[in-house]
């Protein structure tokens, strides 16, 4: 139409322009008619195995990027983004293999939960130090769920009573499912104590380490008075032979006596001192 209300022929003969598609948009309409194309290999039975399999595997790789996307709503919580992934792709093969062309829903919208699920379980499964029965596992996020309703209604923590009322179980589930929650989150040994200097000590600092010395306490404390009851020359073998590292033949120079003397009395007084450790006291 022009100013007066008239007709123009030229612009009602032009065509509706098409949408202008992004592209995002235009990325999102080929992986659609691709997926679509590879379940309809994998569901003709006409095709070959190895055909089949082909297509599956291609759909693996063409539905990735799903992955990824839901794995990174889970970085930083203390597991490997690679990791992740890897479990969401398990997710993403079953969906595969259950998914029904024909009932008219988008893949992506059918496979996220089940991705996103995969991941879920992982963490629930790795996050627990110690291996927990599922049954108690499921009773922990009751109770923290309780927990925090009941804190907000009644303005404090709730007791463990009123917990199991809430829940519907007895006190000492709430009580054993409380314990079991220890075993949920660890703190690596090399964690620091979060100084402000930045220079924290870890734990690890804090344990102490073996002191050889206290193994054998007990046997020095033990064979004191043994020693003292010995004679004053094996003693003085004893000394020389382990105290001051001297050889059989040094000590025999220093006593006057033969080495082969040295050695008899040397072994006779060990004898002795491993007889009288021995004896019940």
């Amino acid at each position: 139409m022009d100013d007066r209300g008239t007709a123009d022929p030229i612009s009602d003969d032009l065509p509706t322009p098409e949408p202008v598609l992004t592209e995002h948009q235009t990325r999102i309409e080929q992986t659609r008619r691709r997926s679509a194309e590879l379940f309809a290999l994998t569901r003709d039975p006409e095709r070959s195995d190895a055909e089949r399999s082909t297509a599956r595997d291609d759909l693996v790789h063409l539905h990735l990027p799903l992955v990824e996307h839901c794995a990174r709503r889970f970085r930083n919580r203390g597991e490997p983004y690679e990791d992740l992934v890897q479990v969401g792709t398990i997710g993403l093969i079953k969906s595969i293999d259950r998914f029904d062309t024909d009932r008219g829903v988008e893949f992506s919208t059918y496979a996220t939960p089940t991705v996103i699920g995969e991941i879920k379980r992982y963490f629930r499964d790795k996050g627990w130090a110690i291996r927990v029965p599922r049954r108690l596992q499921e009773l922990r996020m009751q109770i923290s769920a309780a927990s925090a309703e009941l804190t907000q209604s009644l303005g404090r923590s709730p007791t463990p009573r009123e917990l199991a009322e809430s829940i519907g179980v007895s006190v000492e589930e709430i009580l054993e499912g409380m314990e079991s929650s220890n075993a949920y989150s660890t703190l690596s040994l090399d964690a620091t104590d979060d100084a402000d200097d930045g220079a924290g000590s870890s734990m690890l600092d804090a344990i102490g380490v073996d002191d050889e010395g206290l193994e054998h306490v007990e046997i020095r404390e033990s064979i004191k008075p043994l020693l003292e009851q010995l004679p004053a020359r094996e003693k003085k073998i004893l000394l020389l032979r382990f105290f001051k590292n001297m050889t059989q033949s040094q000590i025999a120079e220093e006593i006057g006596v033969s080495q082969m003397h040295v050695s008899r009395l040397l072994s006779r007084t060990l004898d002795q001192l491993r007889a009288s450790l021995n004896e019940e006291p």
